[in-house]
């Protein structure tokens, strides 16, 4: 299997770039429209004038599964006009295609068919073999592909079926229930057959021997052997020969003579290459005999040192492949192992070999990711590219297998987690990340493939390396916020995950969130907490997360008091007053209510600006730290005197976006609109004006809307305060932003009207002359 994954030459891990034919293919796949149309009953149906070739078409078929969702049978049925259109190899893998479909893909007299976990083929198909079988060259039925097998097989009730393909070549089953009545003798042309987990009910594999070009034999699982192998002796043109078992612990492995056994497999099969016998005892307890089973002599003069006494004849020839996967006796560890290539877990090579020779056995493969898993998180592991190219297939290939999946996301994690990281390039990440979201799209009821997922994806940089996936990751983010148990670590991951994503996206990335139900799954978590009485992270981010999912996004903030947000919103502060983080994220989410104008009627009431006002007075002198991002990004250190400052400091934001509606617009007596407007001023005055503040404002509108407002100064005084806050600290940012909204022309036009008084004016010549000095550093630089 030759790695996707390369070591280029800049010392980057990356794989190769698309073909300009990948390409093409990689549109049309996501583009069917192209070349077709939809029935009423939602079949795809080529348009007219159109044919494809053959390569076209077993191109699309290979592709459309590599870019696109499984195959089913509306898209088959593209296929259905032979005269048309061309198939000759068909891979089908995780398909949802039925019987029909599978007709559709037989009618075109194909030359090899592959199934893998294809659930809905079942063996009320079998005769389709029958009718079209002729022109098969290759037939491989894998895991949960059920064309010749029941989905659960009785050994006592075999399906009786006779395989009419006479010209197969390779021939593949797996957990087929194998009975005498099975003829290969008509298979004169086979030169492959695996039997993976088949069951020999009253089968014998003397019926093998009447197959002349047999070469390959791949028996593993299959049991019991051991009475068989006087006949595995007879095909004496075997090349490749596989006797291993998953496991010994049932007792199927373990041969009464082992070394003589290995041995008596030796002499008859002369031409081996490839043997494999994990999981047996066959490669003895690594004594040597100098004795052979048949009483012959035999000195290590003759044949040479071997700790696999079985296979002393072959040290002078070495086999090509040996594989000695969890071997009686750990004879993957001994020295003198007469074969190049090894499959075992004594070391990485022998990890990774097994990996590659077993990339379709679900149960191996994933111990032996398991192994490599324990090699990389002990930083043991040298070979990065060859292990991620293993370990990526794996999941590809078996995204049904939910253990394979968890093995394997673990093991990503600390390939993701390690020092190689920055070498990743960016067709690698997105493929690292693609299939981590199908293993997790697909075992989403599984705590522990979700948290492997999560926990992986942390070690990218959000958003940028997942914007590609964003409205998948999205879904699956949310199903583990909504769906797990209460205060499971799974959700605490995802909703920091969540919030990460909404933290640093754009506007329209923001309402597909809101779409999603972002914001009801947060006051369901906020209402489940309150009910209980319990705070915590989740809480917390909770609220971080709507406040950054309502910036700058009217709708999101009016879902937010549709789902009685304010409710909770009070009920939070009168049961966890104390709590400074929270009452910092649920003011920076008012603060964006606020600023939309046709919402801020709802926060007109005498309880909502008693509130605000006495929030007015939360003092210290500096701002903004923790989870708050979206325009306010954290900066991890939570230190509480500022926290309470930015209480103050988004409560003064809040009241002044409601008074600068007017005085008609403060339909409440009490407080008075002129009393909270002194305390508003009161407190801006307490504020330190080099407060530094990790904050990401896109846009400034909101606050130039404030400085224009001369029927209410004090507004003024809080938007011109904020901007000279933030061009003091952050010049090289928020100067150019300034400038680039028309800032300048609108401070001074405040400073040359009669209305705003003098304190207004001196901050807003700050601003001006701060922004004049940075655009001096810009062209000096």
């Amino acid at each position: 299997m030759s790695c996707k994954v390369r070591l280029m030459e800049d010392g980057s891990l990356d794989e190769e770039p698309l073909t300009l034919k990948e390409i093409a293919y990689q549109k049309l796949c996501n583009n069917l429209d192209i070349i077709s149309g939809t029935t009423t009953h939602g079949q795809r149906v080529l348009n007219p004038g159109i044919v494809l070739p053959n390569e076209i078409c077993d191109g699309f078929l290979e592709n459309y599964q590599r870019f696109n969702r499984p195959l089913d049978d509306s898209v088959i049925n593209l296929f259905y006009d032979t005269q048309r259109t061309s198939l000759k190899i068909v891979n089908l893998r995780n398909s949802t295609l039925s019987s029909v479909g599978l007709e559709t893909l037989m009618r075109h007299k194909l030359y090899a068919l592959s199934m893998w976990y294809c659930d809905k083929i079942t063996v009320n198909s079998h005769h389709l073999l029958a009718h079209y079988g002729d022109s098969l060259r290759s037939l491989e039925l894998g895991i949960s592909s059920h064309l010749l097998q029941n989905a659960e097989p009785n050994e006592k009730e075999p399906v009786d079926f006779q395989l009419t393909c006479p010209h197969l070549r390779r021939l593949v089953l797996n957990g087929v229930v194998m009975h005498h009545r099975l003829q290969f003798a008509h298979l004169h042309d086979l030169s492959h057959l695996d039997l993976t987990s088949c069951v020999l009910a009253n089968f014998s594999l003397e019926a093998l021997v009447m197959l002349p070009n047999l070469h390959t034999l791949i028996l593993f699982n299959v049991w019991p052997i051991a009475n068989q192998l006087h006949a595995i002796c007879c095909l004496r043109r075997l090349c490749t020969l596989d006797i291993s078992i998953s496991s010994s612990g049932n007792g199927h492995g373990t041969y009464d003579l082992p070394d003589q056994t290995l041995e008596m497999l030796m002499d008859n099969l002369r031409h081996l290459t490839h043997l494999d016998i994990s999981g047996t005892n066959l490669a003895g307890n690594g004594v040597a005999t100098k004795e052979s089973g048949n009483g012959n002599t035999k000195t290590e003069q003759q044949y040479g040192l071997t700790d696999i006494p079985g296979l002393a004849s072959r040290t002078h020839r070495p086999l090509q492949f040996l594989g000695l996967y969890h071997t009686a006796h750990w004879a993957c560890k001994r020295h003198d192992i007469p074969a190049f290539e090894v499959a075992g877990d004594a070391n990485e090579q022998q990890i990774l070999t097994a990996a590659r020779y077993y990339h379709d056995r679900p149960v191996l493969l994933t111990r032996v990711l398991n192994d490599l898993y324990h090699l990389f998180r002990f930083e043991n592991c040298k070979d990065i590219h060859t292990a991620l190219d293993v370990v990526l297939s794996a999941m590809d290939r078996h995204l049904k297998f939910k253990h394979m999946q968890i093995s394997g996301s673990a093991t990503l994690f600390y390939i993701v987690k390690g020092r190689d990281r920055s070498k990743f390039g960016t067709l690698l990440r997105n493929h690292i990340i693609r299939t981590l979201l199908n293993g997790m799209e697909m075992h989403l009821t599984d705590d522990t493939m979700l948290r492997n997922g999560y926990l992986t994806l942390t070690q990218f940089h959000m958003p940028v390396d997942v914007l590609f996936e964003y409205e998948r990751l999205i879904k699956i983010l949310l199903h583990g916020v909504s769906k797990t148990e209460q205060e499971g670590f799974v959700q605490r991951i995802a909703i920091y995950l969540l919030n990460t994503l909404a933290c640093q996206v754009d506007g329209r990335q923001k309402l597909f969130l809101g779409e999603l139900g972002v914001v009801s799954t947060m006051l369901t978590l906020i209402k489940d907490r309150l009910t209980r009485t319990v705070f915590d992270d989740v809480m917390e981010v909770a609220w971080s997360t709507m406040w950054n999912v309502t910036d700058e996004t009217a709708i999101n903030c009016k879902r937010f008091l549709d789902g009685r947000g304010m409710e909770y919103f009070l009920k939070c502060l009168n049961t966890f007053p104390e709590r400074d983080e929270l009452l910092r994220n649920m003011m920076g989410l008012l603060g964006n209510v606020a600023e939309v104008k046709w919402l801020r009627p709802k926060l007109m009431t005498q309880e909502f600006i008693k509130v605000f006002a006495r929030l007015l007075d939360s003092l210290s002198d500096g701002i903004e730290v923790g989870h708050g991002c979206g325009r306010r990004l954290a900066n991890g250190n939570v230190n509480h005197a500022n926290l309470r400052f930015q209480v103050s400091y988004n409560a003064a934001g809040v009241l002044a976006h409601i008074a600068s509606d007017g005085a008609d617009a403060w339909t409440i007596k009490s407080p008075t609109r002129e009393h909270v407007l002194e305390r508003m001023v009161a407190a801006i005055q307490r504020w330190n004006i080099k407060s530094e503040r990790n904050i990401n404002y896109r846009s400034f509108e909101p606050i130039l809307s404030l400085v224009r407002c001369y029927e209410t100064p004090q507004c003024q005084h809080w938007a011109v305060w904020a901007l000279a806050n933030l061009t003091q600290v952050y010049p090289e940012k928020y100067c150019q932003l300034v400038e680039q909204e028309n800032g300048i022309q609108i401070l001074n036009e405040l400073i040359q009207h009669e209305s705003p008084y003098c304190e207004i004016k001196r901050i807003a010549r700050m601003v001006i002359e701060q922004c004049d000095s940075g655009v001096e550093r810009m062209i000096e630089g």
